[in-house]
């Protein structure tokens, strides 16, 4: 099947998301739990892991402490280097929020890069 050639309706929603906001995050936690690499049916890898980040950080001046369990998903060679990356490992993931696919509401962090701590 032909890949679709983007037209003027797709580069103004690209021009439109651009002029919403940043969406850039950067999260470092300790890996919960992963699944195993898998492809795409293109043939491109994907994994998913779970991070648990906990802090302490600062809120209307007092100090509050952060948890959060969030999914991370990482493609292509990004995922390829993810999947040595074992449960207990602690790592710092940088990328940005977005649902986990086009059909999902679930929100995720899609991985561009990562450090392992």
């Amino acid at each position: 099947m032909a890949r679709r050639q983007p037209d003027a309706t797709d580069e103004a929603a690209q021009l439109d998301a651009q002029r919403i906001g940043p969406n850039l995050v950067q999260l470092g936690g300790q890996v919960a739990a992963r699944e195993p690499l898998r492809y795409s049916p293109a043939g491109i890898p994907i994994v998913a892991l779970q991070l648990l980040h906990q802090s302490w950080q600062r809120e209307g001046g007092a100090p509050r402490q952060a948890a959060v369990e969030i999914e991370l998903l990482a493609i292509g060679e990004v995922a390829m280097r993810l999947d040595a990356v074992l449960p207990g490992h602690r790592i710092t993931a940088t990328g940005f929020l977005a649902n986990r696919s086009r059909r999902s509401r679930r929100v995720v962090l899609h991985v561009n890069e990562f450090e392992i701590d």
